[in-house]
Order: C-alpha cells, then sequence, then structure tokens
C-alpha cells in the first residue's frame, strides 16, 4: 500500500493557501520530466479530485496524487521549509537516488 505524509507545518501552508483563495480540496503533486536530472515536482491546488487520483490526508489537510507519480512519491514526506527568506515546500524523498545541484530535479 502507497504511503504519503504530511508535516504540521506542511498542512498548516495548505491550510492558509487555501483559505485565502477561498475555495480548493488540497494540494495535488505530479512529476514531469524536466532538468538535468530527470524529473521536477509540479505542485498545483486540487479544486476537484480528478478520477484517477490518490488522495492522502493528514493533519486535516489532502494531497492529492497523480497515479503516473505514486510509485517515484511513494513514502515521502511533504513539509514546508524556511531557508533564509526563502519559503517553499520540499519532499524527503526516499526514492530518490540523485539531484542535480540546482536541486529542481531529480532521479528515481
Amino acid at each position: 500500500m502507497s504511503h504519503l505524509s504530511i508535516t504540521t507545518a506542511a498542512a498548516e501552508q495548505i491550510q492558509r493557501v487555501l483559505e485565502e483563495r477561498g475555495q480548493g480540496l488540497g494540494l495535488r503533486v505530479s512529476v514531469k520530466p524536466s532538468g538535468c536530472s530527470g524529473y521536477s515536482y509540479v505542485l498545483d491546488f486540487a479544486d476537484e479530485a480528478a478520477n484517477d487520483d490518490i488522495a492522502f490526508e493528514d493533519h486535516g489537510v489532502t494531497v492529492f496524487v497523480a497515479p503516473d507519480a505514486l510509485e517515484m512519491l511513494d513514502g515521502s514526506e511533504v513539509d514546508y521549509v524556511s531557508e533564509g527568506l526563502n519559503r517553499f515546500f520540499r519532499f524527503n524523498n526516499p526514492n530518490v537516488k540523485d539531484q542535480c545541484g540546482c536541486g529542481e530535479s531529480f532521479t528515481v
């Protein structure tokens, strides 16, 4: 059975953005071929669930994963971090074998 967890910080940020938008069911995550290492994460807010989305709930929020991304994201933790002036969602993904120097893409 596939698993994806959401940290408290990520859940709070997802909830905050959904409230600011005034709509949405949760965060949608997929991957696309990109960058120098192979794949990059694609994040969007889900206003409705696609028929084939896989939903993971944690801390009162939902993250929807596209089926073609599930194998690459299985076991991942979605976090929201601050580094200096930058704030962003970070994936702690045990499937990543290598990632490019800029951190924008990864290989599984």
